[in-house]
């Protein structure tokens, strides 16, 4: 690997890096704009700062051609809305009135307009927002943010990339707008959007583009060969283009499939292909059309989206097969860095041994560099590199962190019958509402309440030591009966005890079971300024005590009304996490499955009723492809049933899950077999209701009727449309009233208003079923 092809090919590059900077500056940029206290020229300086400081960290570090245009304020798809002109008609008198404001409008709504619909970006937890659609939609150029970001870059002196959400991909990732059939294909509007794609085109190179990157990941999904002869389509179109920069299409998240051959022969200058989570498939794919001559490769080869190091031998293996079937090879990861914490060396607090083990953005950028210096120059260029990994990954094989071997028999054992429920359904039903004695549609909510910023305030001056255990539980104390006092006034019927002493629904857990780790700057972005801190899953998982029983046990105690308990199912305890990527998910899952079990029991065994095990993840963490569905599927819901399957008939088991596509996992909703499920359905205008009915799906259901993404206070009369609209498709005896989602992130005087509103349309459409 020393010719002087190779050296001419191996360049390093990325699809896109953290936004948010190292101390969450956006973050609070963007929030401070909102509330007032920062003014339009300052968020766009601290966001240019940002700018600027990536593409510097980026090039000192090696990398040859940094991204442009990957940087947003709130989401990419968003501003590819923007870029092609697709606004919805209720937000476009704002846009046209402030730009800036007119967008944070479509990412949140105001108090008079609905937001955007959002929804998880493929198989991770990012959230992107819904482009919104229709016959008549008018596409147009305005190209102003990606020309600007190109030439801030190049002005700095650095080689840029702009990276654009590709044509395809954006028609397949939108939906009918409100009052268009729900059968539109927004698909059908390609040839209507491909010449605003050519005039953004022709304004980047004019800007200075050499190469412009189209990522076009819903290619790697299962498509129809209308599908792929539209995306043949697209690019031959482009790629006829004169007046335009070379073209670079990217897939990531899986093989490109049935899509390789279309777009290998498609007139474009690049591909760019996943060699971690699909490197096999890829590689074989690759060499059956005869490899890419003439053309650039971007070969994915460090995984974007989780936090081990990569294994240098294994990955020159790789790009060393891959020389010889394109023209150029660069070195990149799978995808955009966005998905993944920016800094490993911060986290001081991570045992010295394990930190050796992780990755993230900074260390990802360097272990690029390093494969494309051993691959341009040789394994001996490396040499050093090499030995510290292959150390590296062995501490890691031969740690006990990674290998408990009670944890491991224990989850040998498991049997069939441990995993389902003793009674049917209906006999679980009747004992539980002649035990819990609720009004027909129950009121209840999801499980956090605002987390206010004298909670966070405690929890810091704990870690500090400015306050004792004993202050900071008085303060949870307080907290607590304050949320279970304003749920008893306002009429709710299912309380909960919101949840003060949780930083994190999954973080909470993972620091109180072992072979979990917490970061301490390990921010992710999950959508806008919301931005969550994975817990890393390094070993073998145990429960070592009670998590939650204290809390929950100490507000049932305040109330007559039952309390929920609120546990997060495995299989969100791994989506939300960087799991450990040496054993298959599914013995995770059930060692996972296992801690929680425990729990459960200690709940019930405490008296407490309604336990919640929320599994939002379950459809995000689906595979991308068909052929994969029915085996995550078989171990993702065995999972949830091994943590619930141990109550007794009169013990209801609730479980949640929000934002994501529901249609394509009704099946597997049912066999999770809990007694009632609240889902997200606010945005989508209760969508998921209808589905889950034309599924024929038994048991109780609460569709959400309060968006709680948005600071919106929707009217009482608006909910209770929405929930006679659910009425429509669920009997009144199997349905609950519940917002979309826990109330965490919503500040308390618009989650008073909401709460009491969300009672009131319930109290409403109560009495017009009785008086029917």
């Amino acid at each position: 690997m020393t010719t002087e092809s190779a050296a001419t090919a191996a360049r390093a590059t990325v699809h896109g890096y953290p936004r948010q900077g190292r101390n969450r500056e956006l973050k609070k940029a963007v929030e401070g704009y909102w509330k007032g206290r920062v003014d339009a020229d300052a968020l766009r300086e601290t966001a240019r700062e940002l700018r600027r400081g990536n593409w510097r960290q980026l090039a000192d570090a090696g990398i040859h051609e940094v991204p442009t245009g990957d940087f947003s304020y709130y989401d990419h798809v968003l501003d590819t809305s923007v870029m092609v002109g697709a606004l919805p008609a209720r937000h476009r008198a704002a846009v046209e009135a402030d730009p800036l404001d007119g967008y944070f409008a479509m990412a949140r709504g105001t108090q008079d307009v609905a937001p955007l619909e959002m929804t998880k970006w493929f198989d991770t937890n990012y959230h992107y927002l819904v482009p919104e659609l229709g016959p008549d939609t008018v596409f147009t150029a305005d190209p102003g943010k990606q020309v600007a970001e190109l030439t801030e870059a190049l002005a700095l002196g650095h080689t840029a990339r702009p990276v654009l959400v590709g044509p395809v991909t954006y028609l397949l990732l939108a939906k009918p707008a409100p009052g268009v059939a729900d059968d539109f294909a927004p698909l059908t509007l390609l040839d209507r959007l491909l010449p605003v794609y050519a005039e953004v085109l022709a304004a980047l190179r004019a800007a200075g583009a050499r190469w412009v990157q189209l990522d076009e990941p819903a290619l790697v999904q299962d498509r129809t060969p209308a599908e792929l002869n539209a995306a043949a389509r697209a690019y031959r179109e482009l790629g006829a283009l004169t007046d335009r920069p070379k073209l670079l299409v990217a897939s990531y998240f899986d093989r490109l499939g049935e899509a390789l051959p279309v777009l290998a022969k498609a007139p474009v200058e690049g591909l760019a292909l996943d060699f971690t989570e699909a490197a096999a498939a890829n590689l074989a794919d690759l060499a059956a059309v005869g490899g890419l001559p003439g053309k650039r490769l971007v070969a994915g080869i460090v995984n974007g989206r989780n936090i081990w190091i990569n294994d240098y031998q294994k990955s020159l293996t790789t790009l060393g097969t891959l020389l010889g079937l394109a023209d150029r090879v660069d070195v990149a990861a799978s995808c955009s860095l966005l998905h993944v914490p920016l800094d490993a060396s911060a986290e001081r607090d991570v045992d010295p041994q394990i930190r050796r083990w992780l990755a993230f953005a900074r260390q990802k950028t360097a272990e690029i560099t390093t494969l494309a210096r051993g691959l341009a120059q040789g394994t001996g260029a490396i040499a050093a590199e090499l030995a510290a990994n292959r150390a590296d990954l062995a501490s890691r094989t031969g740690s006990a962190i990674t290998n408990d071997p009670a944890v491991r028999a224990r989850a040998a054992a498991v049997t069939a019958g441990d995993t389902r429920r003793a009674q049917p359904y209906p006999e679980r039903a009747a004992a539980q509402r002649a035990h819990l004695g609720l009004p027909l549609l129950p009121t209840t909510t999801i499980g956090s309440f605002p987390q206010t910023t004298e909670l966070r305030t405690a929890r810091a001056d704990l870690r500090a030591g400015r306050i004792d255990t004993a202050g900071y539980e008085e303060r949870i104390g307080d907290e607590i009966r304050e949320v279970l006092a304003f749920q008893e006034k306002s009429g709710v019927d299912v309380l909960v005890h919101g949840e003060p002493e949780r930083n994190d629904m999954v973080q909470y857990f993972a620091e109180q079971l072992t072979g979990y780790l917490a970061t301490r700057h390990g921010w992710v972005q999950s959508y806008g300024t919301r931005y969550v801190r994975p817990p890393v899953l390094a070993g073998d998982i145990s429960r070592p005590e009670p998590m939650t029983v204290r809390w929950t046990a100490y507000a049932q105690a305040q109330t007559a009304l039952p309390v929920k308990g609120m546990l997060t199912g495995p299989v969100t305890m791994l989506a939300w996490s960087f799991v450990r990527d040496d054993q298959p998910l599914g013995d995770t899952a059930r060692q996972v499955a296992l801690a929680l079990r425990d729990e459960v029991g200690d709940l019930e065994a405490a008296g407490t009723a309604v336990i919640q095990v929320d599994e939002p993840a379950l459809r995000e963490t689906l595979p991308l492809r068909a052929a994969g569905h029915a085996g995550y599927l078989a171990w993702a819901t065995e999972a949830f049933r091994l943590t619930t399957s141990g109550v007794r008939p009169q013990t209801q088991i609730h479980t949640h899950m929000c934002y994501a596509e529901f249609g394509d996992i009704l099946r597997a909703i049912d066999d999770l077999d809990a007694d009632v499920i609240s889902l997200e359905a606010a945005r989508s205008h209760m969508q998921v209701a209808d589905e889950l009915a034309g599924a024929g799906y038994p048991r109780e259901v609460g569709p959400g009727v309060w968006d709680i993404h948005s600071p919106r206070i929707p009217s009482a009369e608006e909910a209770a449309a929405l929930l006679r609209k659910g009425l429509e498709a669920i009997p009144a005896e199997r349905l609950w009233v519940n917002p979309d989602c826990g109330l965490k992130t919503r500040g308390w005087p618009e989650t008073r208003a909401s709460l009491v509103n969300l009672v009131s349309a319930a109290r409403t459409v109560r009495a017009e079923i009785a008086a029917s």
